[in-house]
């Protein structure tokens, strides 16, 4: 089990729900609340992956992940798409989301999940190699300070912040594949400690479970 794994957010399925701060000019202190306000046309984007190259940290395992990381840059360096199809992902957290579903000649190539709250924002993207999972890239960002919480809202508070999406605290995990199997993982929160079999088990089912949601809404008319 991961030492300091889950010191920003906790991620179940294709929901990842975000512990937002509100500040009030009252108390010039945060409050924790699970409401969420603002809309993701307010909110700055995580850049997807383009023409990214996957990093090998593990030498006793860089052939046999070979082809996850070839297939990964093959994926994100396509520039002209046959059909991209963009559906908004409802009920799964107060501000929504957006998945989009890139095709190439009629075969899924790759899912971006994109879910939206008052202090961070979570990027999923999800690769396939000849029809299977291969490749899950999990990018959560925590801001330093709420969406709403402005220049004037940071005077009031007598703060010496406020909201800069430059300044967001970032966590990335990449998940590889083997013929539906989840073999390895990294995230770079993770403090050097090995991953137990539990836990990778337990992170199997939950992006198997997620990605198969994906899919039927990518059926949905």
């Amino acid at each position: 089990m991961k030492n300091c794994f889950y010191t920003l957010l906790v991620v179940i399925a294709a929901i990842h729900w975000i512990n937002a701060e509100t500040f009030t000019s009252e108390t010039g202190k945060r409050q924790l609340s699970a409401s969420l306000h603002v809309t993701p046309s307010d909110t700055a984007k995580i850049k997807e992956s383009f023409r990214e190259k996957d990093i090998a940290v593990n030498e006793y395992l860089t052939d046999r992940l070979k082809p996850v990381r070839t297939n990964f840059k093959r994926i994100n360096s396509i520039t002209k798409w046959s059909s991209i199809k963009k559906k908004n992902i409802e009920g799964e957290s107060a501000e929504g989301g957006e998945a989009v579903f890139y095709e190439q000649k009629g075969r899924l190539e790759k899912i971006t999940a994109r879910l939206y709250g008052e202090t961070g924002q979570v990027l999923t993207e999800y690769y396939l190699l000849n029809g299977h999972l291969s490749f899950v890239f999990e990018k959560i960002y925590t801001y330093n300070r709420p969406m709403f919480y402005d220049v004037k809202a940071m005077k009031e508070n007598h703060d010496t912040e406020a909201f800069d999406f430059k300044k967001s605290e970032i966590e990335e995990s990449r998940n590889y594949f083997e013929k539906g199997k989840l073999v390895h993982l990294v995230n770079s929160l993770d403090c050097g400690a090995p991953f137990s079999s539990d836990y990778i088990d337990g992170e199997q089912k939950r992006i198997s479970e997620a990605f198969q949601k994906l899919l039927e809404l990518r059926k949905e008319k």
